[in-house]
């Protein structure tokens, strides 16, 4: 037994030999190492300043934006300390945050003006699959100390996990479960893929009752889920997830077949102002499938509140299809008894406030993470706005001709409409008009005493006439003309609709075009706008009264042209309450310059 013994025993070390000496295996092992040389110097060391805690993070340009935890950041405070593997501690600025989902972005300050980090590429986590192969990368127990991050080798063992809030923040939905070993300081660090691209951010663990240390069940937050809200967080947002204010139930039928049902649903949402109802079966939602209310849970949670999705759903066997405003988790969501009870451990502590060198990139403002950087975003968005056309000089009197389709009347109708301000005293008068064939509607749209029937014109419009003049004072006053509001909003998704006489082509995610937001507020005026993210043109907004709780106006912008050295839109389409109220094809422009201060009336 004792000879068999140690034979098999040598078997054993020359196969283990001969495969360690398989060029296969050789390649295999000097690429893997490669590729972590590779993505060694985007690996972030995070600290508070003076040294205290420490999670982890990674470069994701070459700006010195970085990606880690909101409960990685939120005890060292707005300004931190990170240390890259080049041994050298640089002094860090929170930007954005995402507490629902714990992520948040950092940008570290260069030594010196101008300098450029090394950064790794985020890769599609819709791709990744049980039995990938996955590298984590970042700081446990704090072994970091030269800032030299810990590598560990895994598998991924799941997709599409999904992990329960501590309250309301911290959930962690559609994300990767991997064996990949991470541990107290990982988090916040990136996980990768065998290319080197970031497919995750390492976060949670199944630490409980396990003396916190690693049991081979860590999960990372998907990096699509993190893209849904880049323009949130690097617009210094507090950014906010997704809820369809609704709750959602899998029931089994008589067959054994679980259909996905709604139980209760707000009336206020923009969900049941669509269409849907107590009892609709959910069929898809933003282009996937729902087949459990746990997957449900998980679509959901990619999304920021405030995105407009496609909602697919049954009733009495007819599938519809519908375009939905999501409503947020932090402000207001149906109780649900059965959720899980809240996490025992609280989150931590809030940190202390701006310090040392990067406490001058650091504003602070209800709602935002980092003011100062939505200031940044808006600068940029308003720069790029007036060097595309720069309509300043332009305040007085316009006036738009051209026809129109409305769908009331089926038939090419001649339009025109006439917008201004004038200055009496200290006073500023409004006046806009719009004229359809022989009809006329006016409106004072600064006026006080206006009601929402008065705002709403055209009838069946949704405020048409308050649209166009507030359109018009975003091009030609800019940020000044909204004192009260103006605000970068991240990005979301725009649906323009097909060119006048063109049939639409596919469903409504084929229509999506991902956008820049502005918000802003004037008077009574809620305004939403979409700006195209290569050139900065206008691509539509949502004019919304703001005491009204019903839909907005929506107003879409195609066919731009060349109109004495400014770009002009030429068609526009209107929408309201999910009704096409009409097309303006726009033949002429004309624009004035301000009147002097002191005209009279």
């Amino acid at each position: 037994m004792r000879i068999f013994t140690c034979a098999l025993m040598g078997l054993l070390a020359s196969v283990t030999m001969a495969a360690a000496q398989n060029p296969v295996v050789l390649k295999s092992e000097a690429d893997r190492v490669a590729v972590i040389e590779k993505v060694k110097p985007t690996v972030v060391a995070v600290f508070a300043r003076g040294g205290q805690g420490g999670g982890t993070g990674v470069l994701i340009n070459d700006a010195g934006y970085a990606l880690t935890n909101f409960h990685v950041v939120q005890p060292t405070g707005p300004t931190m300390q990170c240390g890259l593997a080049d041994g050298i501690l640089y002094d860090g600025v929170l930007v954005g945050w995402d507490k629902v989902g714990d992520v948040a972005l950092i940008k570290l300050l260069p030594k010196k003006e101008g300098d450029k980090f090394p950064y790794a590429p985020m890769g599609n986590s819709d791709l990744v699959k049980a039995g990938d192969w996955s590298i984590a990368m970042g700081n446990p127990f704090l072994l970091a100390t030269d800032f030299t991050p810990t590598v560990t080798f895994g598998l991924v063992s799941g997709v599409d996990r999904y992990q329960p809030p501590a309250g309301i923040i911290l959930e962690y939905t559609n994300c990767i479960q991997i064996d990949t070993s991470i541990n107290p300081g990982n988090s916040g660090g990136p996980l990768f893929n065998m290319k080197g691209e970031i497919i995750g951010i390492n976060g949670r663990g199944s630490f409980d009752k396990r003396g916190r240390i690693n049991s081979g069940v860590g999960y990372a937050i998907s990096i699509n889920q993190i893209k849904n809200f880049m323009g949130h967080l690097h617009a210094g947002l507090d950014a906010d997830h997704a809820s369809l204010g609704a709750l959602v139930r899998t029931e089994a039928e008589k067959a054994g077949i679980g259909r996905t049902k709604v139980t209760a649903i707000l009336e206020d949402s923009d969900a049941y102002r669509r269409g849907l109802d107590q009892d609709d079966e959910l069929m898809g939602f933003a282009g996937r499938l729902v087949t459990s209310d746990n997957h449900y849970k998980n679509i959901v949670g990619l999304f920021p509140r405030g995105w407009r999705v496609p909602l697919e759903y049954r009733r009495s066997d007819i599938r519809k299809e519908i375009l939905v405003r999501l409503m947020g988790v932090q402000r207001k969501e149906l109780p649900d008894p059965t959720a899980p009870k809240d996490d025992p451990k609280q989150p931590p502590k809030k940190g202390p406030g701006p310090q040392g060198p990067a406490a001058k990139f650091y504003e602070p403002k209800a709602g935002y993470a980092n003011y100062y950087f939505n200031r940044e975003e808006k600068k940029r968005l308003f720069a790029d706005l007036k060097k595309h056309s720069d309509f300043s000089a332009l305040a007085g009197d316009w006036k738009i001709e051209g026809n129109v389709n409305l769908l009331k009347l089926r038939a090419q109708t001649p339009f025109t409409t006439e917008i201004g301000e004038q200055k009496v005293g200290n006073s500023v008068i409004t006046k806009a008009a719009v004229t359809i064939g022989a009809f006329t509607d006016r409106l004072e749209p600064l006026d006080k005493d206006n009601g929402l029937t008065d705002m709403r014109k055209p009838n069946g419009s949704g405020g048409l006439i308050a649209a166009i003049y507030v359109w018009r004072h975003l091009l030609t006053e800019g940020e000044k003309g909204f004192p009260s509001e103006c605000n970068h909003g991240g990005s979301e998704p725009i649906y323009p609709p097909p060119p006048q006489g063109a049939a639409p082509q596919g469903g409504w995610m084929k229509r999506a075009v991902l956008a820049n937001v502005l918000t802003t507020r004037l008077a009574n005026y809620q305004c939403k706008w979409f700006f195209a993210q290569s050139d900065h043109k206008l691509l539509g907004f949502e004019l919304r009264l703001q005491d009204a709780n019903e839909d907005p106006c929506e107003v879409y912008f195609s066919d731009y042209r060349n109109v004495n050295g400014r770009q002009l839109p030429h068609e526009m389409a209107v929408y309201f309450r999910d009704v096409h109220y009409g097309t303006f094809s726009v033949t002429k422009y004309q624009m004035a310059p301000a009147p002097a201060k002191n005209a009279a009336n």
